[in-house]
Order: structure tokens, then sequence, then C-alpha cells
């Protein structure tokens, strides 16, 4: 990716984070990542087209983040459970990063009922995260039924979207939004085990 499609993917983010996708207008963009409209356009074509790009940068963001963690590189955990609240509690990190990142998904997933089109791509991106989630869960419970660890996935990452806009409004403290999650994990480990073991 070119410097300026990545300023322009960077601005699209913090500005769908501070005014919301309907906030959203290409010259204030183009003001944020210092380009041209005619720059943007070119590169993406039209706003469906930013949103579709902003999307997908933020959600590659999150992967980059949610794989290292406060910033700095960790060594992927061998231990399954481990992998698993990493990938989900490091989405509640108080960085600026992470919150703006949070903050547009949500504007965008929000906006989502009113656009199909970008309501694809979010199922697509979601898709996506429920697979390695309960790739994460069919790991540490192999023998729980077909079906189980994506049903538990679907439930968990629900869950997270759910404290992280309770967290970004300040409705929750980080921390207590981090021990919720940890105890639904527990909870779904242990029944994604009961369901094992009665199979």
């Amino acid at each position: 990716m070119t410097d300026r499609r990545r300023a322009i993917l960077k601005g699209a983010a913090r500005v769908i984070a501070r005014r919301g996708v309907r906030g959203l207008r290409v010259a204030d963009l183009a003001a944020e990542a210092g380009v041209s409209t005619a720059l943007i356009y070119y590169h993406f074509k039209d706003r469906p087209g930013i949103l579709r790009h902003a999307l997908a940068f933020i959600g590659d963001r999150a992967d980059r983040y949610t794989a290292t963690g406060e910033g700095q590189v960790a060594a992927r955990p061998s231990d399954p459970r481990l992998l698993l609240e990493r990938t989900l509690l490091l989405e509640f990190q108080d960085l600026p990063e992470v919150r703006e990142n949070s903050t547009a998904w949500g504007e965008l997933r929000a906006h989502s009922v009113f656009d199909p089109e970008l309501r694809e791509d979010l199922a697509t991106a979601g898709a996506v995260w429920v697979a390695e989630v309960a790739g994460h869960l069919a790991e540490l419970c192999p023998a729980a039924p077909a079906g189980a660890a994506t049903a538990a996935a679907e439930r968990l990452t629900a869950l997270l979207e759910g404290l992280s806009v309770r967290w970004l409004s300040g409705l929750l403290p980080l921390e207590h939004a981090r021990g919720l999650l940890r105890e639904a994990i527990g909870v779904e480990i242990g029944r994604l085990g009961s369901l094992a073991s009665t199979n």
C-alpha cells in the first residue's frame, strides 16, 4: 500500500471515529489526510469505495494490534486458551489507535443497517473474525459437536462489541469490561466441554 493511500485510510478511520459515517465528507477527509479530493477519488472512486476500504483497513489494523498487544511485539502463546483470550481481550486497550479503531468499527457496523453494500463487506469481515475465534475454541474443545464452537464464537464476539460500546462511551471501566469478557470466555469453554462429554 502506498503512503498516500495509507494516509487516506488512516484519515478515514479518524474522521469516521470522530464524526460517524454520515459525517464523512470527502473534503474533510482530504484535509485530514493532507491530500487532494481528486487523489481520494483516484484511489477509491466514490464514497462507498472509501467506506469499504476503510473497513478493510480497520480490520487489518485490529489484526495487527491483537497479535501484539499494548503496542509491543509479543510471542504467540502456545496455550490455546491464552491465545483465545489475547485475540479477544486486546480489543480492550486504552490506546488511541485501539479506541479509534473500535469506534470506527462500531460506526461502520451501525451504518450498515442502512447500506446493504457495506453490510456484505461487514458480514465477510465478521465471519472471518468469528471463524478465527471458533478455531481457537475448537482447539480447546476438539470433541465439542460441530457448530458449537462457531455459536460460542458468535456469542463472544457479539458480547465484545457490546462491551466495547459501553467502555468507549464511559459506561464501563476498562478492567470491568475485560473481566466480564474473561468470565464469558470461561463460561463458553465450560459449555463446550459439557457438550463434548455428552456427545
